[in-house]
Order: structure tokens, then sequence, then C-alpha cells
């Protein structure tokens, strides 16, 4: 069942398309047209009015609009910001956009400029878009009610300071961002104070820092997302219930970059996600009553690292297999439960095929504890010495948490996970736009 603030959201947007579709005239802007700028049909337009921009290259710095309008290309007119401008600013009641490639924004270390902003705007669609080489590509800013859906985002970041968000939300609310592709940009989706939102269906890859970000942002909801490739994956800090379901976790590799990192989160629900071949599956901090159940970690370094400050959470229904470690916890203490969980690693035996182990098991090996203390021990991993720790560990624990143990683990994998397929998203040739090329560091769509 849906939210009621999307139910509205969407409402909001059928109305939007209703009146432009009874009301509103069409302006039509063409190189060879009476009317050949943006701006000046902008001028022109009354609300609900659509503005209907045929194919050509458009070049007009930073196009105000204060109208409620549609904003419609038709054979995917560009619009050029020529690297020193930013592009469409947006202050609207009901506005919708489709349609267009919006390029070359250009860095600037005083302005935060955007392909499309949308300032203290409501009941808007960001749809259909391409934006190329943009700094900030789409930022909302103080606005509500809106959906960006189905926009193709590529950047060329080649650091952190001097490089924006592809999909940037800051103080907002009822926003909808979906089946988007991000790539190339310090972060693929960014949400600082943004409540009551969904973000679904988004591929985002190869960005500098995290493919999501949230900060300060309660009750959302994300799922059916695929974060690849990302600086240190996906963020979420300082926010109370957030859920995250059948989300792809793939492949974040670095000294300090994790599939998930939790930090100060209370309150939330992390199911049915894969966390396949990250330095770190998971790591969380301080975060209080959590719930993972039914997700799956395969070939990561480590599955999962808890920090202290992490009280009154449930581990369940959980698959880890191949991992290097399964499992590291810092701090004894916790108050956690870690009970019927499937163990890649479980040496245990059912002697009454009831499909719970009847030995208990301590997925934290010595070897973990050791790694996480003194690094360089690494170079250890998979020797006989090795393994003559971890059964001493077993045997007779000293080193590890005691309470770190699984008392019912599964003899077999808990199935209906999703195993990494890629997520769906906008089927979008990037090469299509003449003179850009893709870097190896990009990405590239089939």
């Amino acid at each position: 069942m849906l939210h009621p603030h999307i139910i509205k959201t969407l409402t909001a947007t059928a109305f939007l398309m209703m009146a432009v579709a009874l009301q509103g005239r069409v302006i039509e802007v063409c190189p060879e047209c009476p009317v050949s700028s943006i701006s000046e049909a902008i001028e022109l337009a009354q609300p609900c009015d659509t503005v209907l921009v045929k194919k050509g290259t458009y070049s007009e710095g930073n196009i105000l609009i204060g109208k409620d309008l549609t904003l419609f290309g038709e054979g995917n007119p560009i619009l050029d910001g020529g690297g020193n401008s930013e592009i469409l600013t947006i202050h609207s009641q009901f506005f919708h956009i489709e349609g267009f490639t919006i390029q070359n924004i250009g860095t600037s270390y005083t302005q935060d400029r955007a392909g499309i902003r949308m300032k203290e705007s409501q009941n808007f669609t960001i749809k259909n878009n391409r934006l190329l080489d943009a700094f900030f590509a789409i930022y909302l800013e103080k606005s509500k009610d809106g959906v960006v859906e189905n926009n193709f985002v590529l950047g060329q970041a080649e650091n952190e300071a001097g490089s924006g968000n592809a999909i940037h939300l800051w103080y907002c609310e009822n926003i909808i961002v979906k089946d988007n592709h991000l790539a190339g940009h310090r972060d693929g989706i960014y949400l600082e104070f943004v409540d009551n939102s969904r973000v679904t269906g988004n591929i985002a890859e190869n960005n500098l820092r995290y493919g999501l970000h949230f900060m300060f942002s309660n009750d959302n909801f994300y799922h059916h997302n695929t974060f690849r490739n990302n600086g240190a994956g996906v963020a979420v800090m300082y926010s109370r219930r957030i859920d995250m379901f059948q989300n792809v976790f793939e492949k974040n590799w670095g000294a300090a970059s994790y599939g998930l990192l939790l930090k100060e989160i209370h309150d939330s629900r992390i199911e049915q996600n894969s966390f396949l071949e990250n330095t770190v599956g998971i790591f969380t901090e301080t975060s209080n009553r959590l719930t993972y159940v039914r997700n799956t970690f395969a070939h990561n370094g480590w599955a999962m690292k808890i920090s202290g400050g992490c009280q009154q959470n449930v581990l369940t229904q959980n698959n880890f297999m191949s991992n290097s470690f399964d499992l590291a916890v810092q701090i004894a203490g916790m108050d956690n439960n870690y009970d019927g969980n499937f163990w890649s690693d479980y040496s245990g035996y059912d002697l009454d095929r009831d499909g719970v182990g009847d030995v208990p098991h301590r997925p934290m090996k010595l070897f973990s504890y050791i790694v996480t203390r003194t690094p360089e021990s690494i170079v250890l991993m998979r020797s006989l010495f090795v393994d003559i720790l971890n059964f001493s560990e077993k045997v007779s624990p000293i080193f590890t948490p005691e309470n770190v143990v699984d008392h019912a683990p599964k003899m077999k994998q808990t199935s209906g996970i999703a195993q990494g397929a890629e997520t769906p998203g906008p089927k979008i040739d990037p090469a299509a736009k003449p003179g850009h090329s893709l870097t190896q560091n990009a990405l590239t769509i089939k």
C-alpha cells in the first residue's frame, strides 16, 4: 500500500497533466519559429501552457521560470550552459519538464550550479531527461510533492571538492526518486533534511563517494536500487525509520569502503538486500533497534562490522556465504540477537533433521579480532596457523565477545533473496551525444 504522501504526489501530478491538456496553449520554440528562444516563450506563456521546444541547441544561460508550466522537448533538444552557468531555475506550484539533454553546467567553488533547480516548488515532475557534464545535475531545494523519474545523469567528476551530486535534495518532503541512472558525480543521490520520501529502481555507480547518502532524514523508504562500484557505497546517517528493502550493494571496494554504512540510525529495517563483493558489506555504529532479515552477504571482505553503541538489534534469516570474515564485533557487552542465520563455514550437525544446527555457531573468529586491531596480519590469511587460532578460540572463547553466537544456525540458505540481478533502469545510450566519450571509470549501458 502506498504511503498517503506518495498518493498525494501522484494525484497532484495527474491534476497538473489534466490541466495542461484541457486549458493550456502550446507555444512552439525552434531556431526557425517565430519564437526562437526558450526565455521568450516563458515570457509569453500563461499558467498551464506548454512550451514545446523542438530539436536544436539552445545556449541561453540561466533560464528563470516562475510560472506553472509544462516544458517539453521534442527530438531531444540540447540546453547548453557553456561551462559557466546554471541552466534552469524553477519556482513553481505545478511544473513538468521532459525530453531534454542538459549539459555543460561548469564547476563553481562559490555557487552550487545545477542543470535543473527546483526552488521552493511543489507538484512537479522531472522525467526522461539526460544531464551530462553537470556540477549538480538535479537540485531540489525546499520543495515537496515531486517526482524525479527515468533521468540519465553522467558527470566527469575527478575529485570530491570539485564535483556536486547527481540528484541533490535539501529540506524536501514527499519526493519520489525513481528509475534514474546516475554516475560520475560525488554522490549519486544525496538527501539532507528530507522526510517521507521514496528512492526506488535507481542505478548509482562509479560515483566518487556514495551511491546514496542520507543525512538527518526520517521516515524514508528505499528499495530495488543497485549501488555498484562507488567510492564508499551507501551511507545512512543521523536518521530514523529508514526502511531498506531489496537493494543490491556490489563491488564497492577500497580501504574505507562499505556496501552500506549506518551511523546513528534507529528503528529501521534492512531486508532482502544483497551485499556482493564489497570490502565491508555493512558497517554499523551507534545504531539501535535495527532488524536485519533475509539479506545475503557473499564474497565480501567482512560481511558485517558492528562498532560501539549498537543495542537491541536483530540479525535473523540472513545468508553469510564465502566471506573472508562474516562478523566483526568490536565491543563486548552489546545486546544483540544473532540467531537463525545460515553460515557457509558452519561445521556443526543436525541429528534431528529439523533444519537447525544442534551446535551453536560463533561467527566471529579470533583472526578477525586480530586483523581488526593489526591490519598487517592479513598476510597470514588462509594459513594453518590461523586455522589453529580460530579453533582454539572456538573451543574456549577468551578474546571474542561471548554473546556473539547463533544458537539456532540454519543448515540451508534462506531462499528468495535477490542475488545481484541488475535493477531495471533507463536504457539510454550516452554515446548518442556527439563528441561525448565515456572514460574507463564511467559506465557502459547495454
